[in-house]
């Protein structure tokens, strides 16, 4: 761990301790469907299928929440930096960049607001860090996150982090279930540990009886935000929804609601319809809970 970011974490002062309680995404809608808002310091699972809204609500979350003066990372594994600037580009988003470097780009969030840092990381280069530690430790002993996790640029203090994605991650590991397993662990406790909001992006079926590829990482996680864009009963068109399937610490809504995503963003229609019964009917067996 960085020992700035350390020292900086420790003299919060308790008036801004309860001033950062909660974290809030600014997307219209969605904050409706929480009391209050995130637990500051969750690690929450974004899952979804692939074109659901996962990526544009987590850009669209880190803009919102850089725009009130905090700076925020984003990691991506599977998208570069400038694609994913033009992204929030086409979104409107008004994003300055202020600096690059080899892996990471620098972008200004409104007139006065935080920075956000993207940054590309290489599964394959995280693995093989991690094997090395692994080898070491003999796979039974606790890893080195300190030494294996250095994910955020060093002159960043972020309020929120998104890992665009876990998915893309565990590929790096090749069916080495163990391995993907205590370094899930180790990157969970890393982020608790430096005091950080954190979404974790993840990719599931279209109505999934579980919420990330290996299962591991829902019971770890805080929260679980659910993406879905499926059929009507008449198979005639289909429909975006999302749902809050946990969250400790927080008073939620329970239902599962019907969102769009614009020209502006996701926009979450909370007084529309409930989606519930689309998504029961997809999903296959008795496991899936709604």
């Amino acid at each position: 761990m960085k020992s700035g970011r350390k020292v900086t974490r420790k003299t919060q002062s308790k008036t801004d301790k309860i001033e950062k309680k909660w974290v809030r995404t600014g997307i219209k809608g969605f904050d409706e469907l929480l009391e209050h808002g995130i637990p500051a310091g969750s690690s929450i699972i974004v899952s979804g299928g692939p074109g659901t809204g996962k990526t544009i609500f987590c850009l669209q979350t880190t803009y919102n929440v850089a725009s009130e003066g905090n700076e925020c990372v984003y990691l991506s594994l599977e998208e570069a930096p400038d694609r994913l600037k033009s992204h929030m580009h086409d979104f409107g988003f008004n994003i300055q960049e202020v600096k690059r470097t080899s892996d990471t780009i620098y972008l200004r969030a409104g007139k006065n607001g935080g920075r956000v840092a993207i940054r590309r990381l290489e599964p394959i280069t995280i693995a093989r860090s991690v094997e090395a530690l692994l080898e070491k430790a003999s796979g039974r002993l606790p890893v080195d996150a300190a030494a294996v996790l250095e994910l955020i640029p060093e002159d960043v203090n972020p309020r929120l982090v998104v890992l665009d994605s876990i998915s893309a991650m565990a590929t790096a590991f090749s069916g080495r279930t163990e391995q993907y397993r205590i370094y899930i662990e180790q990157l969970f406790r890393y982020f608790e540990n430096i005091g950080v909001t954190s979404f974790l992006i993840t990719e599931t079926n279209e109505a999934p009886l579980k919420v990330s590829k290996s299962g591991v990482e829902e019971f770890l996680a805080d929260g679980i935000i659910v993406f879905y864009y499926v059929a009507d009963h008449r198979e005639t068109y289909r429909v975006r929804g999302v749902e809050i399937l946990k969250l400790r610490g927080a008073k939620h809504s329970t239902h599962l609601v019907e969102m769009e995503i614009t020209k502006k963003g996701i926009v979450v229609k909370t007084h529309e319809r409930r989606l519930e019964s689309l998504v029961r009917d997809k999903a296959i067996g008795p496991g899936y809970r709604v």
